[in-house]
Order: structure tokens, then C-alpha cells, then sequence
């Protein structure tokens, strides 16, 4: 048992903690502790309730960070950059900085002078021994004009190649798109030929735009290859010429396949484009214009043989060989029970939207020739035919509604009629209807619709890159070409490693969208709460732990091993 004893020590009382056991059936003390006099005891027991509470705690981002970083290590991103980067004096790598802007630009992108702030608020400095201070927004773009231009297409080919050979993908099919973004390149400037000025597909005409390509896996969208190119040329150019880098990308992943098989999208399926990729190591799938081939529409959908056994449910399809661009090709003219749906209503809601404003300006015109509206410009019949015009340039409204404007006492009129034949006709031939072309004669009509089906990941893939909250291109701020270039590969690296957390997920029963997994992951934080030293003088003592998980965290922070990252 524990007891405390006092001694008197020249004079004073002091203290001492013994605890006492028999041994051999007699009482021995088998232990004894000074406690110090009773003015130290009570200091040392006011101490230690001090101790019990906490001064401070920090949180910082754990979960997203951590889990990005381990595929980064997986990849050695940062050696395939530097080894074409060589390191000029002390500090960080150029690898390991961009590195850093691929992983802000997973997670929340901001500008270069917000990139040591968000960098200190996660557990990279701890994971990368980098501290913030070293990511300065001057530092960052010095860093950035260390990269070549010839060097990018070099890192994403060694990025690309470990890819293949470190996850396993499989490289038989891919998909190719390109698309621009605007930026905020100054208007007057002839630095940024990259970005001149051009249709902007968001509308932004005042702005400059930026043109990117794409060469991607069918299957969660990882990125094989890119090219950063002037935004004001059309889509179907760029695709001949990048044949000669797609041909050489496809030789080198494809490890002995002799030929992949490349999706097109409907702009990108041109004679032109289908020469080229029969030239290379390709083989094709895109789609045709329904318009262009009226005859091919011609077969009701309940006419035409169901995949639903094929494991295709709502799916017809019929298959045909056609001369199409001058070559016998495969043509499979398939209807979508749910795409035709989705075609009927947005239809729908855009008749509806026409028959209104055709109403309402039937009405304007029929008061102004009644006397009820004064003042403001008076109507013309050219301002009327090209305000009619601007709505009937949607698809198909031209044939649905027919329009005449005359000119009677002096002032527009406007007769309309809605083509019932014509929107019967539409439902029967085109709603839910595409035309899928290919050269791969011998592939069943489930595969084709399957792998052409992957077409929408390219685009999902541009409206993610399109999100200012996660992998997004734009908007750009850079003045010259090296900064666009290398800012739009930090941005293709960032998507690499996003897709491969989903694919890794995917693969283990996480099915999630990427910002659904990084949601989940950044709701993990680590909490380093700091305590005061127990002596005076002494040092604080710090303890560092995560915060509570839900199941989902939990199964995700052990499927990807994040354990291993803690402090």
C-alpha cells in the first residue's frame, strides 16, 4: 500500500511517497519517492492542473492532401519533373513545387500568392519538409521558367509510361477531345501567343482563350497526353496535327498492342481526321451528324432489335455498312429509351419558350398599331425578321415553327404557325437517335455502343477541368507562353492524380465521384493540440491525433493505407 511519510531535515519538513509490501509474511517498504516540501507539492499539483488544459490547437487538412500525395509518391512525380528541371542552387526542386501547385490545384485552386497560405494550413510542410515561406509567388514563377517548352511533352511522357506500367491501365482505348478556356491575359499584350482572342465556348468574348487537347483513358479519364495550343483554332485541325504525337504516345503505352482503338467525338469524326488515325496505329469509333444522313433515320425505334439481353436495357440498335467519307465503314444506328426522353423534354421547354415569345411580340406589334404604345424606336420588318431568327437558331425550331413577317399599315406583323407533321416526324426519326461510325467490323453492336458511350467522360472530364473548386484550368492569370504552358500541365497532373484516387477507390468498392471523394477525404483533419511544460521553464508538450471518422472516412482512410501518413 501507498502512503506519505515526513522527514524533518535540518529543521524542515519534507515529504516523501513510500509504498510498502510483505514480503516473506513481514511489512518492507519495496519503494520510496521525495516529494519535496509542501510549498513544492502544492505547486506541482497547481501545475498539473494547469497541464490539463490545452493552450492552443492547430487543425489542418489531412485526409485529401495525404491520399493525393501517396499516388504522387507511387508515380515519383517529382523525379519525372526534375529530371528534366535540373536543380539550380539550394531550396526545393522544381519537381517538388509543382508538385505542390498540382496538389492546390486538386483541392482548392487559388493564385500563386495564395499558394504558401493554403499550403500551411495542410500537412504537406510535414509530409514534403518544405516550409511555406519557400513557396513565395516570385519563387514559384522563377520555378516555373526553369521548365523548357520541350521538356512538357518529355514529363508527360514519363508520367504517362509509369501510369501505364504502375496502375495497370489499359491503354487499347482512349478518347480524344480538346476544347478552350478563356484567361485573363491582358488584351493588349502580344506576349501570351498562346492565348489570342476567338470564339470563347463560355461566351467570354472580351477575354483571350487558350486551347487544350487531350488524349485520355476510356476509363476514369487519366490523361496520356495534352497539348496547350491557340485558342482560336477549330477542333478538327488539331486532331491532324497531333496525329504524329498521338501515333507515337499510343506506340509507347501499348506495349506491343497493334491497335487502339480512339474515340472520337461528332466534331472530330471528319474525313480528314478518319484518314489520319487509318494511317496510324488506330482504330476509330465516333459518330456521324443525324442531319447529314436523313436516310439512316428512317427506321421507327420499335423497329429496330434491342440490346436489353446484352445488358443494355433501353438500347436499340441496327447495324449497317455504309460508304461514308469515301471508305466502307460500319455504321450503327442506335436509339436511347433515356436519351430520348431527355431530347423530348429540353424540346419541349424550347417550344414552349419560342410559342411565348412569339405571343408576346405578336402582342407588342398588334398595340402599336392600335395607338397603345408610344415613344421608344418604332418596329421595322428587318428588326422584326432578325429578332425571329435569333430564336428559330436552336436546333430544329426552324422546322418546327413557321414564321412570316409582312408589313401592313406601315408596321411588322407577325403570323406563326407550329408544324405539328414536322414534330411527329422528329419523335419518329431523330429523338434519341446516334449514329455510331467505326472501322472495327469485328466488335459486337453492345461493344461499340459501350465504348462510344466513354465519349461523355472527355467532356465530363472539360466540365470538370471547367470547376474553380477542383482541377480547374481556368481562369488563367499568366502573361507569357512558358507560364501558360506550365501552369496548364500543373492542371493535367492534378486530373492524373484525381482520377487515379478514384480508380484506386473504384477498384476496392468506393464508388464515388471525385468531388464526393475529396469532400469525404477533406472532412479529415489533424489536430495538433499543444499543452504548457509541467515546470517552469520547461517545454510544451504536444499531442497529435485526427478527428473523429465516419464509416465512410474510415473505410476510405484504410483502403488507401493513410495510416502510414500520420504523425
Amino acid at each position: 500500500m501507498a502512503s506519505i511519510v515526513k522527514k524533518i531535515i535540518n529543521g524542515r519538513p519534507y515529504f516523501y511517497a513510500r509504498v510498502s509490501r510483505r514480503v516473506d509474511g513481514k511489512p518492507k517498504i519495496v519503494s520510496q519517492t521525495y516529494l519535496g516540501s509542501a510549498d513544492k507539492i502544492l505547486a506541482d499539483v497547481q501545475a498539473a492542473k494547469a497541464a490539463a488544459r490545452p493552450v492552443e490547437a492547430s487543425v489542418r487538412q489531412f485526409g485529401a492532401p495525404a491520399a493525393l500525395l501517396a499516388l504522387a509518391r507511387r508515380l515519383q512525380l517529382a523525379e519525372h519533373i526534375d529530371r528534366h528541371a535540373p536543380q539550380r542552387g539550394s531550396g526545393p526542386s522544381v519537381g517538388t513545387c509543382l508538385l505542390v501547385a498540382a496538389l492546390n490545384r486538386c483541392l482548392a485552386p487559388c493564385s500563386k500568392a495564395g499558394l504558401a497560405r493554403w499550403f500551411a494550413g495542410t500537412v504537406l510542410p510535414r509530409l514534403l519538409r518544405l516550409q511555406s515561406r519557400q513557396l513565395s509567388s516570385q519563387l514559384f514563377r522563377d520555378y516555373m521558367d526553369r521548365i523548357p517548352l520541350d521538356a512538357i511533352p518529355a514529363i508527360q511522357r514519363d508520367v504517362a509510361a509509369a501510369m501505364v506500367r504502375e496502375f495497370d491501365l489499359d491503354p487499347r482505348r482512349l478518347l480524344f477531345d480538346a476544347t478552350n478556356f478563356f484567361t485573363y491575359a491582358d488584351s493588349f499584350s502580344d506576349r501570351p501567343r498562346l492565348a489570342p482572342r476567338g470564339h470563347s465556348k463560355e461566351g467570354r468574348k472580351s477575354l483571350r482563350i487558350v486551347g487544350v487537347a487531350l488524349l485520355m483513358t476510356a476509363d476514369f479519364r487519366l490523361p496520356l497526353l495534352h497539348r496547350t495550343y491557340p485558342g482560336n483554332r477549330p477542333e478538327p485541325p488539331m486532331f491532324a496535327s497531333l496525329a504524329v504525337d498521338l501515333a507515337r504516345r499510343c506506340r509507347e503505352i501499348a506495349d506491343g498492342t497493334r491497335r487502339v482503338t480512339l474515340v472520337l467525338d461528332q466534331g472530330n469524326t471528319c474525313c480528314e481526321n478518319l484518314e489520319r488515325a487509318r494511317q496510324g496505329p488506330f482504330r476509330f469509333i465516333g459518330s456521324l451528324a443525324p442531319t447529314q444522313h436523313p436516310d439512316l433515320l428512317a427506321t421507327p425505334p420499335d423497329q429496330l432489335p434491342s440490346l436489353a439481353e446484352e445488358g443494355l436495357p433501353g438500347v436499340r440498335a441496327r447495324r449497317l455498312r455504309r460508304v461514308v467519307f469515301g471508305v466502307e465503314h460500319t455504321v450503327l444506328v442506335t436509339w436511347n429509351a433515356v436519351l430520348a426522353e431527355a431530347q423530348y423534354r429540353t424540346l419541349l421547354c424550347a417550344i414552349a419558350q419560342r410559342r411565348q415569345h412569339l405571343r408576346a411580340l405578336q402582342g407588342r406589334l398588334r398595340r402599336w398599331r392600335r395607338g397603345r404604345m408610344r415613344g421608344g424606336r418604332k418596329p421595322t420588318v428587318a428588326g422584326t425578321q432578325k429578332k425571329v431568327d435569333g430564336w428559330l437558331g436552336a436546333p430544329h425550331m426552324r422546322e418546327l415553327f413557321r414564321v412570316e413577317v409582312t408589313k401592313e399599315e406601315g408596321l411588322p406583323k407577325v403570323r406563326y404557325r407550329f408544324q405539328l407533321r414536322a414534330w411527329e416526324q422528329l419523335q419518329r426519326t431523330m429523338l434519341g437517335k446516334t449514329l455510331i461510325v467505326t472501322d472495327n467490323h469485328d466488335w459486337s453492336d453492345a461493344d461499340l455502343v459501350r465504348v462510344y458511350r466513354a465519349q461523355h467522360r472527355a467532356e465530363r472530364a472539360f466540365r470538370q477541368a471547367r470547376d474553380t473548386d477542383c482541377v480547374a484550368i481556368q481562369p488563367q492569370r499568366h502573361w507569357t507562353d512558358q507560364e501558360i504552358a506550365v501552369d496548364v500541365l500543373c492542371r493535367v497532373l492534378a486530373q492524373a492524380l484525381c482520377g487515379l484516387l478514384q480508380r484506386e477507390l473504384d477498384g476496392r468498392g468506393v464508388r464515388r465521384s471525385i468531388p464526393a471523394l475529396l469532400r469525404e477525404l477533406g472532412e479529415i483533419r489533424e489536430v495538433e493540440v499543444v499543452y504548457p511544460p509541467r515546470r517552469e521553464g520547461g517545454q510544451p508538450t504536444i499531442q497529435t491525433t485526427l478527428s473523429k471518422m465516419t464509416d465512410e472516412q474510415r473505410r476510405i482512410f484504410d483502403t488507401l493505407g493513410l495510416g502510414d501518413y500520420t504523425a
